[in-house]
C-alpha cells in the first residue's frame, strides 16, 4: 500500500480534507505504473514529493521509471535535487516533456541521458541564466551576486555536457531567454526523440 503523501504530484497549501479522494487514487495508479508527474513551478515542496516518489519506486524494484515534465522552471536547487536523483537511482529513468520545459525544468530534463529524453510534438524548451532578487546589506548582496555567477557557470557546464555544445556557446545562449522548438532542441542536443505514442518510449 502506498503512503498517502507519495500519491500526490506536489505538496501544496491545501488542507488534507480538500484533496479529492479520486485524485489520490489517480496518483496512486500513476505510481503503480512507475510514472511521476512534474507539473507547474519547481519548488522545495515539489522536489520533496518527487524525490520521495522516485526513491520509493527505486526501492520497490529497478524497473524503468517515466517522468512527465511540464514546467516553467523555478528554484534551481530544487531542480538540482531531481536532476541528480535521476542519475543516482538504479532504475533507468526516461523523461517526457510536454507543453513547456523551461529553465529549472530543462535542468531536470537533462538529468536523463539523451537517448531517454523524449517529448510530445508541441513542446517548447527554454534555457537561460539564473536570476536573483538580492536584498539586504551591500556585503550580503555582493555575496549573493557572486553565488549567482557561480551557479550560472555550473548550469552552463551541465547544459554543455548534456548537449555536446561548447561551453562558450552555452554561455552566450543563456545570456537571454533562449526558446527552442522540438526541431531546434533536437539540433541543440537537449532533446533525443519526439514521440506521439507511449509505446515509442524506449529504455
Amino acid at each position: 500500500m502506498l503512503d498517502r503523501d507519495l500519491r500526490y504530484p506536489r505538496l501544496d497549501d491545501e488542507d488534507e480534507g480538500d484533496r479529492p479522494a479520486a485524485s489520490g487514487i489517480l496518483m496512486a495508479k500513476f505510481l503503480e505504473a512507475r510514472t511521476v508527474l512534474i507539473f507547474g513551478p519547481i519548488d522545495q515542496k515539489l522536489a520533496q514529493t518527487v524525490a520521495a516518489q522516485l526513491l520509493y519506486l527505486d526501492h520497490v524494484n529497478h524497473d524503468p521509471i517515466k517522468i512527465f515534465i511540464n514546467s516553467p522552471g523555478g528554484h534551481v536547487e530544487s531542480g538540482d535535487t531531481i536532476h541528480d536523483l535521476i542519475e543516482f537511482l538504479q532504475s533507468p529513468v526516461a523523461v517526457i516533456g510536454t507543453g513547456w520545459v523551461a529553465s529549472a525544468g530543462t535542468h531536470i530534463f537533462l538529468g536523463a541521458p539523451k537517448e531517454r529524453r523524449f517529448c510530445l510534438p508541441n513542446t517548447r524548451f527554454l534555457i537561460h541564466q539564473p536570476s536573483g532578487g538580492a536584498m539586504g546589506r551591500a556585503g550580503d548582496i555582493a555575496i549573493q551576486a557572486k553565488e549567482i555567477v557561480k551557479m550560472r557557470e555550473r548550469l552552463a557546464r551541465v547544459i554543455a555536457g548534456a548537449t555536446g555544445q561548447s561551453i562558450e556557446r552555452v554561455r552566450d545562449d543563456i545570456e537571454r531567454d533562449y526558446w527552442m522548438t522540438t526541431d531546434e532542441a533536437t539540433e541543440y542536443g537537449i532533446l533525443g526523440t519526439v514521440i506521439k505514442r507511449m509505446d515509442e518510449i524506449r529504455f
